[in-house]
């Protein structure tokens, strides 16, 4: 895997620095052994997932543990551990497009898949010793043995650190007792071993530990009653609880005190395979909708046809193609990352570790992001059926329940986003973001006379591009102004990380989507690519609407008299169009495209 050493975007750079097409990677570069492992998890998909809908629906928990074995079988349990230990050792994108193909056709399994491939084994490949990984990880990696992560306890919730499970270390010190309760693991009901998270004595942080379970041998281990859920009918969701249960010294995970940090690490790696998760879901509900919409007719016409109708199924794919050109940009730049870590001479376990961190900011942006764009659209998907969708026989009703639960783990979307701005703001600090050298230009630029030269807007996306430089500005503007006036204790303000991150979000989104059609504009031709310039310029005037309304939020709540007032006169110069564009036209090239083709096709 060769990788430029020209220079990457550092975590949360994009928005202190112009990044060019050429420099993104989208899911049109991948490369035949990619192509050729999608549609192999694809073929896998509709044969064991898809087929069973009404199984997994009626809670058959047996057959998650089946299809999990069949898919450990056939390798893709094992697509990111390293060779050496019984994997396929392929790189992160790679990785991300088998979580995002065999989590599309149920949420049961895609959550079973997650628990399993990401917090259940990776925290043993990325943090054990050798004789732990040789001794673990190609059980895991094969599907021999299923994996489950024990970290959330009734009174630690979104506090991770906060839990009440203790280990204590014997007098010989060989072993420690744990006691404790965890709630909502997935994968209980069968697994072999759990990441089990206890504080020993009265640690600052809590501390990893590799527990095998057999329940024939339950070593004090027991488990509570399968959960009854909204959604993910079929993953095995129950309560553990440990009693005196005695777990070799040796089966320490990293370091004392080291669990805090695993479970933050586990959870960013966790966030932008969510958002993957979430991306061919959202095109298979499309496709449904789309089909049924083409099929059903009212007025004697095809509800298709109606331009209430096109407006959804335009919005639903153009936030498909967001999220899926943002996560294959992150997933790159995490690839790239480790690769010229590793060339630098790290370790895999270093380089894959600081890879991800280097990107958190990315990884909450894509978890909360694509989460709430699964979710709308599994709710058109139900509007467009109607009645219909509210029925069980339609697989809409379960899309939309299993889609709930998206918003929720990894880290609440609430938690996740006042995280992005958090991390952005404490990347700024250690100067490795330079965050205040743009704000303090964005504010000099408020004091001085706009420019009133007409600019050149003939180049493809020339005017796109400007709004997104200044939507940046207005994100610097209001960030800025607020850190300002209320400093480290901007922490404590939640409403207005909330709406700084928003904005956040949507930069990031729309420059994803920008950068990715005009790469593709580039070199399949302006014609071939009209839906997806369509999108584009639809996600971008969308995300102008919402940036406006948070910077209002943020601005008239911290900012009073004078300064209130250069601000809001900023807001406006800052998400003004020269050249608004035809809102409904675009939308109504993008469902003529969708349309025309009978499926997502973008």
């Amino acid at each position: 895997m060769e990788t430029t050493n020209k220079d990457i975007l550092r975590g949360g750079q994009f928005l202190v620095k112009e990044t060019k097409s050429e420099d993104v990677f989208t899911p049109e570069d991948f490369s035949e052994e990619q192509i050729m492992m999608k549609e192999a998890v694809k073929e896998f998909t509709d044969r064991e997932i898809v087929a069973n809908r009404d199984r997994f629906e009626a809670k058959d928990y047996a057959l998650t543990e089946e299809v999990m074995k069949k898919a450990g079988e056939l390798g893709f349990l094992g697509v990111a551990v390293p060779e050496e230990y019984g994997g396929m050792g392929m790189g992160f994108v790679s990785t991300m497009i088998t979580c995002e193909y065999i989590s599309s056709g149920n949420g049961s399994l895609s959550t079973a898949f997650g628990a399993h491939t990401g917090i259940g084994t990776m925290p043993i490949t990325l943090y054990g010793t050798e004789e732990q990984k040789q001794k673990y990880v190609p059980k895991l990696a094969t599907g021999e043995w299923m994996g489950a992560y024990c970290l959330t306890e009734p009174g630690a919730g979104s506090d991770a650190n906060s839990g009440k499970t203790t280990a204590e270390l014997s007098e010989d010190g060989k072993s420690y007792k744990i006691n404790g309760q965890k709630m909502w693991i997935s994968n209980a009901g069968f697994c072999n071993v759990m990441i089990v998270f206890a504080r020993i004595e009265d640690d600052k942080n809590i501390t990893g530990f590799i527990v095998e379970y057999d329940a024939a041998n339950a070593n004090g281990i027991t488990l509570g009653e399968e959960e009854h859920k909204l959604g993910i009918r079929a993953s095995s969701t129950r309560q553990v609880f440990f009693n005196d249960t005695i777990v070799p010294a040796e089966n320490m995970l990293s370091v004392r005190g080291g669990g805090f940090k695993i479970a933050v690490n586990a959870l960013n790696v966790g966030r932008i395979k969510l958002a993957a998760a979430c991306i061919d879901s959202q095109r298979r509900v499309l496709t449904t909708a789309l089909q049924y919409a083409t099929e059903r007719k009212q007025f004697k016409t095809p509800i298709a046809e109606f331009g209430a109708i096109k407006a959804k199924l335009a919005e639903m794919a153009t936030n498909c193609y967001a999220g899926e050109s943002a996560s294959y940009r992150a997933a790159k730049n995490i690839e790239d990352r480790i690769a010229m870590r590793m060339s630098s001479g790290n370790t895999h376990q270093e380089a894959e570790l600081k890879g991800v961190e280097e990107y958190a900011i990315e990884c909450s942006i894509l978890k909360v992001t694509v989460s709430e764009d699964v979710q709308a659209c599994a709710d058109e998907g139900i509007q467009i059926f109607g009645g219909m969708g509210f029925s069980e026989e339609t697989p809409m009703e379960a899309a939309w329940r299993d889609a709930r639960i998206a918003r929720i783990y990894e880290g609440t979307n609430e938690i996740n986003r006042m995280l992005s701005v958090g991390m952005l703001i404490k990347k700024a600090m250690k100067g490795h973001v330079d965050l205040l050298g743009p704000a303090t230009a964005v504010g000099d630029e408020l004091m001085g006379i706009p420019s009133f030269d007409t600019p050149d807007y003939s180049e493809l996306f020339a005017e796109e591009k400007e709004m997104i430089a200044k939507l940046k500005k207005v994100f610097l503007m209001v960030a800025g102004s607020a850190i300002q006036k209320f400093g480290p204790d901007l922490e404590q303000h939640q409403q207005l990380l909330m709406a700084a991150a928003n904005i956040l979000n949507e930069v990031y989104m729309a420059e994803s989507t920008l950068l990715r059609a005009e790469k593709n504009a580039k070199r399949f031709g302006e014609e071939a690519q009209e839906g997806q310039i369509a999108m584009a310029k639809l996600y971008l005037y969308n995300a102008v609407e919402i940036i406006t309304k948070n910077g209002r939020e943020g601005i008239v709540s911290f900012a009073e008299g004078d300064e209130q007032r250069m601000l809001l006169m900023g807001l406006k110069r800052f998400t003004k169009y020269a050249n608004y564009p035809n809102v409904v036209g675009l939308r109504n090239t993008i469902a003529d495209k969708l349309k025309s083709e009978n499926k997502y096709c973008f």
